[in-house]
């Protein structure tokens, strides 16, 4: 029986030390493994995330998949597939480019161990609230909003994110990608969590994606271009975010959990 090896990394994105911030798996590929296979990686893996990547001509390809299904956008695997390029398999130049076929032109680059993505803004537009999300939050929301993929939960403080403890059966029969809740930080500019059950992910330790949303919706409140971020999941994870005309720049460190075989 003929058996098929491929690499994998483990990273913690979003993070300087070991254990926290958000774990991604990442495949390096000679070429283009089945749709299926790659499904079935994701699922063994059991992450939030696991990224694909294939080398061509003059930059990457990424694919991004849940234990559950392929989303079209993770910042935080995006992160850590460029630092293995860069720190496992020593990419020379400065900036990565990513091309991703459903969110197009990305790009991730290095600063000494700080690596900045450049993602498309999300746009969000103020809504009235779906009678089922309110229903899967105790405390209701000050104000709602629906961006391309995700709704975003506005509250009053930094508390209310951080007792927070929404049904999420209700939540996985939504039709988003997934619910951010966000607030005005303590020691930060802003905080926020992310849950996506729907997509296979109850809670996500700290989702890149979600700032293409929160960057543009803070810094239009806060009126300044440059913020401080933190996710307030168990692992938690600290951002620099920057909006920059339509695009996002979001900053975090990382670091390698683990390298490994895959024998399928």
């Amino acid at each position: 029986m003929k058996t098929s090896k491929q690499s994998i990394y483990q990273v913690d994105a979003f993070s300087n030390k070991l254990f926290g911030g958000n774990p991604a798996a990442v495949c390096i590929l000679n070429e283009w493994l089945k749709p299926e296979i790659m499904q079935s990686i994701a699922a063994e893996n059991n992450l939030s995330e696991t990224a694909f990547v294939l080398e061509r001509e003059s930059d990457f390809e990424i694919r991004w998949f849940t234990p559950a299904l392929e989303v079209a956008l993770c910042g935080h695997a995006t992160l850590a597939s460029a630092h293995v390029l860069f720190e496992h398999l020593k990419y020379e130049k400065n900036t990565i480019e990513f091309y991703s076929r459903h969110s197009g032109n990305l790009s991730v680059t290095k600063n000494n161990d700080l690596l900045t993505l450049n993602f498309p803004q999300d746009e969000l537009n103020k809504i009235d609230p779906p009678l089922d999300i309110l229903a899967a939050f105790k405390k209701a929301p000050i104000e709602f909003y629906k961006g391309k993929t995700d709704y975003l939960l506005l509250y009053k403080n930094q508390k209310d994110i951080e007792e927070s403890d929404p049904n999420h059966f209700i939540l996985k029969n939504s039709d988003a990608r997934g619910i951010i809740i966000t607030a005005p930080g303590n020691e930060v500019d802003f905080v926020s969590r992310f849950f996506a059950p729907g997509s296979g992910v109850d809670e996500d330790p700290v989702t890149g994606s979600a700032h293409t949303s929160l960057t543009p919706f803070w810094a239009k409140r806060l009126g300044k271009t440059k913020l401080t971020a933190q996710q307030l999941s168990q692992r938690k994870g600290e951002l620099t975010c920057e909006l920059a005309g339509k695009r996002v720049k979001i900053s975090g460190k990382a670091v390698t959990y683990l390298v490994g075989e895959i024998y399928f």
